[in-house]
């Protein structure tokens, strides 16, 4: 499949091969991967797909992959839920969450980008893996550099949330803790990126690391019946995965899997970091760099890498971004858990926030069909919910004391049922 996939400049449209590239030298902007569709057309089913194991590889001709590549993670094909409660509470009826809380390995859709990315570093022969993190990257990439055998080092913010930190140590990598913020960690890593012959998925992998997130809008299509939605709700840091999920859409429109449709795009940002949202309510051609402070940490990138582009795709899609406070967020997230079931970390009441304001605004309409992305597991941010939540003291295991403590707070007790 190699030959069929290749490196291209955004900007100048020049092709690079396949290397560990991120920026053409010619016009300094970023490297995408580009595919040839016309050889991929008809080596690709709804058929094919569907015989294929239910992960993120059952999309194989879509993602740049090495000749002959094989694995055995079992990463992706989360969820898609019917949220009719939560709908029911929004005011709109074809609602649904597709939900990379229950990601295989560890919890976020960054398992995602993390395995397509370390295929290309095997390719590539780096012996050591590292990335820049505001915390779900540095799991996913422990854990799968463990399984595969490789060396790893990660680079976090010291003031990562606290389960973060420990379900990165767990997989045995490198942790080295930066006295900043993201975007300062991710220029350290850009210098020893250069300096150190290491496989960095966000620096100079990015281009094949950035399509992993492809699958989840390949996800959406077909387990919505192989139809589009008409509105998708995404969270946004770098503003890659938003851009990634259009993409997606455009290919299966292209192979014709799908029938092409518009679907508006909406991103989602916490106040307390929000530069693309920024740009986009104040008509901005680019986004004014931030500095981070919200409990979102995985969402607090200042200086996104994806921004101006992110904010483009979101205009000409119809769409729009909205962000809400740290109080909002917290709301939100037990909003999404009471409803549905659904656990999600502090991006995910993000975007249930912002959907919130968004359907207030008229900008999504309730016959419509809209899917909330949901991008990472609540156990990874419960310190967002510290002292929200009382425990009463203990009762002696006798019937009286039980009925005395249940009293009136349960309906179904209150009608003798």
């Amino acid at each position: 499949m190699a030959e069929l996939y290749q490196l291209r400049c955004h900007e100048c449209g020049r092709g690079w091969g396949n290397a560990p590239l991120t920026l053409c030298t010619d016009c300094f902007s970023p490297l995408e991967i580009s595919y040839d569709y016309e050889a991929i057309r008809g080596s690709i089913t709804r058929e094919s797909i569907a015989a294929r194991p239910e992960n993120l590889w059952r999309y194989a001709e879509l993602l740049p992959l090495p000749q002959g590549f094989e694995s055995d993670l079992a990463t992706g094909f989360t969820p898609l839920v019917r949220a009719r409660r939560l709908g029911e509470k929004l005011g709109i009826g074809n609602l649904y969450v597709k939900n990379d809380a229950v990601c295989f390995p560890t919890l976020s859709f960054k398992d995602r980008v993390v395995a397509v990315a370390l295929s290309a570093a095997q390719r590539f022969k780096f012996d050591v893996v590292s990335c820049s993190s505001t915390g779900n990257l540095a799991n996913a990439v422990a854990a799968q550099a463990a399984r595969l055998g490789l060396e790893a080092c990660i680079f976090v913010p010291a003031d990562l949330e606290a389960a973060k930190i420990l379900n990165t140590q767990v997989y045995g990598a490198r942790l080295i803790r930066i006295a900043g913020n993201y975007d300062q960690v991710n220029r350290l890593c850009s210098q020893v990126a250069d300096a150190h012959r290491w496989g960095f998925v966000n620096v100079n992998l990015r281009p094949y690391y950035a399509e992993g997130s492809k699958t989840m809008g390949f996800e959406i299509a077909e387990q919505l019946g192989w139809e589009l939605p008409d509105n998708v709700v995404v969270p946004m840091a770098g503003g890659s995965l938003i851009r990634k999920i259009a993409k997606a859409f455009c290919e299966l429109a292209e192979l014709g899997l799908v029938e092409p449709k518009p679907v508006k795009f909406f991103g989602a940002q916490a106040t307390g970091c929000s530069p693309i949202s920024d740009a986009i309510k104040n008509g901005k051609d680019q986004f004014d760099p931030q500095k981070p402070h919200t409990i979102a940490r995985s969402l607090a990138i200042g200086n996104p890498a994806d921004g101006n582009f992110a904010a483009a795709m979101i205009r000409e899609s119809g769409g729009w971004a909205e962000d809400i406070s740290d109080t909002e967020i917290v709301g939100s997230i037990e909003l999404l858990a009471q409803a549905e079931g659904i656990f999600a970390e502090t991006a995910g009441g993000v975007t249930l926030g912002v959907t919130q304001k968004l359907i207030a605004q008229g900008r999504i309409q309730p016959d419509e069909t809209t899917v909330l992305c949901v991008t990472g597991n609540g156990l990874k941010t419960t310190d967002a919910l510290a002292g929200r939540f009382e425990l009463e003291e203990p009762i002696a295991p006798k019937l009286a004391d039980f009925e005395r403590v249940i009293a009136g707070t349960l309906h179904a007790v209150a009608a003798g049922r």
